[in-house]
Order: C-alpha cells, then structure tokens, then sequence
C-alpha cells in the first residue's frame, strides 16, 4: 500500500542539508578574494615607492660605482688589481671625510665621483656660509684618508704584505698633495679660515712643481685655481668681506690641525717609505787568462792547418 501523502503542504518537506552551507562558501570566498585584493593593493603601493626610491638613487649609485670601477680597471693596467683597488678605496675614504663633514655642518652633498688618474671629488649642491664651515668641509677629507692610510700600514705590520705599506706610503702622498693651500684642492678651502694670502705660498710651490717635474694635473689645478688668486687683488663688497670673518679660537683650532696634520704626514711618509736594499759594491778581480791545451790538429782532411801566425799552413 502507498503509504505517502501526495496532499501534504510543501512546509513539511525535509530541507537540503548541503544549502545553507553552500550560500555560507560562496560568502566567505568572497570575503577572502576581497582581503586578497587589498593586500595586492597595499602591497603595490609600497612595491611603487620601493620603485620610486629605487629609480631615484640607482642612477647615484650606479654613478659612484660605476666610475670606481672604471678608475680600479684603469689603474690596475698600469699597477696590477690589488693595488689599484686598495687605492680606489683610499680615495673612497678619503672623500667620505669630506661627505661626512659637509652633512654635519647642514650642507647638502652628492655621493662621490671618481675620475681615473685625477682622483674623486663630491659636488656640493649649496655653498658653504662662511670661511669657517668651507674649512671643515675641506680638512674632513685629509684628516679621514689620513686615518685609512695609518690602517693600511697597520695592515702590513699584522700581515707583513709590503703592498699594505705601498698603499700606507701612497695614501699618506695623496692627503699630503691636497694639503697644499691653493684653489680647488683640499688645503686651498682650509687657509680659507687662516689666510686667504696662503694662496699665493700654494701658487709658487705647485708653480715649481710645474717648473721642475711637468704634470698635467699641476697644471690643471694651477689654471683652475687663477679666479681664486685673482680675488685676493680685486675689489671686493661687504658681504666678500664677512664671508672670512672667523673668530680667533676657530683660527688657532684650523691653525693646529692643519699644520700638525701636515708634520704627522711628512713623518708617516718618511716611515713607510720603502728603500730598495744598498746595492754593495763588487771588488774589481784580476782578469786571469786560463791557458788553453793545445789541442790535436783535425782530422778532417778538409779543414786547413793553422800555423801560430794564424795564416793556413
């Protein structure tokens, strides 16, 4: 017998378990594709300023690298990769003395720029305010490469390896050449807090180095530095003039460090100097003549007999 109710309302039918938890996973897929969607997004945003940053300060270090790497191929041509690489790095330092001291006295700076065989230089993007703040930006590099090249020769007193010493020697040469006080080198903008004038004891002794051993370079550095000569002797206004107002104490303390810091590097060179070994000097020996045995006469049938005068018998 059919026991089933054909007249039963349709409110007594048994529900579909799997409904209500399928309409649930369809909610909580969407719940999760939209947390996927603003993670991308925020993700994005800061993917977008790491490509912003990163477009903006490659180029920079492309250009500092880039001309490092150039100058260590260049110079290696001519004195091997070790050497040319540890001097590369002296010139490192020693420009990272001028950055750091620019940044503490508030200037903006660029990163270092390296050209082969005629060194590195930073540009400053805004010029310093008085004598006083150009002379620490100039002495901040000598007194940094000075330190890198003592620990080259401390290198070489752990190690023993005499290329440590070169680099001592040359790194010493180096901070010492750009103590010299006249226009664009490193001493040039130290006087600045002494004496102008002291550009004129630069002028003679770059103009005997010119004289004496001709070098491009000295040349360069005189040419550029005659707009600075000329400005000891022209008129000069009242903003000109405070530009060299320095106080007495900031004078004996520039004073103190750049003198002292020229000794100490006269010295460090006359240490690390590497004398080649005393040649000693050979005795002049008596030439003996070792008499020769006669010796038999050929045997070969076609070979002429000499006589003692030297003519064929």
């Amino acid at each position: 017998m059919d026991t089933s109710n054909p007249s039963a309302p349709a409110s007594m039918a048994p529900e579909d378990p799997a409904g209500p938890e399928r309409g649930g996973g369809w909610r909580k897929a969407l719940v999760a594709v939209g947390a996927g969607l603003l993670l991308l997004l925020k993700l994005g945003s800061k993917a977008k300023l790491v490509l912003v940053a990163g477009a903006k300060f490659f180029p920079l270090l492309l250009k500092t690298g880039g001309t490092m790497l150039l100058s260590i191929g260049l110079y290696a041509l001519a004195w091997g990769w070790k050497f040319a690489a540890g001097f590369v790095l002296l010139l490192l330092v020693h420009e990272c003395g001028h950055l750091l001291a620019a940044r503490r006295v508030g200037l903006k700076v660029g990163l270092p720029v390296f050209i082969p065989f005629m060194g590195a230089f930073i540009a400053l993007k805004e010029a310093p305010r008085n004598a006083w703040i150009e002379a620490q930006v100039g002495i901040g590099g000598p007194l940094l490469g000075s330190l890198g090249a003592l620990a080259c020769d401390g290198l070489y007193w752990a190690t023993g390896n005499p290329l440590y010493r070169a680099l001592a020697f040359s790194g010493l040469f180096l901070n010492l050449f750009n103590l010299a006080p006249i226009g664009m080198l490193d001493g040039g903008r130290i006087v600045t807090a002494l004496s102008p004038w002291l550009w004129i004891v630069g002028l003679v002794v770059m103009g005997y180095l010119l004289i004496t051993h001709f070098n491009i370079l000295v040349f360069l550095i005189l040419l550029l530095s005659l707009p600075r000569i000329w400005f000891l002797f022209r008129p000069k206004t009242e903003e000109e003039l405070r530009y060299f107002e320095v106080a007495p104490w900031q004078r004996a303390v520039m004073g103190a460090l750049y003198f002292g810091l020229i000794a100490l590097l006269v010295a460090g060179m006359q240490a690390t100097h590497i004398r080649p070994p005393a040649r000693t000097p050979v005795p002049a020996t008596q030439v003996r003549v070792i008499p020769q045995p006669d010796r038999p006469a050929s045997s070969n049938p076609n070979l002429p007999v000499m006589r003692g005068d030297g003519d064929p018998a």
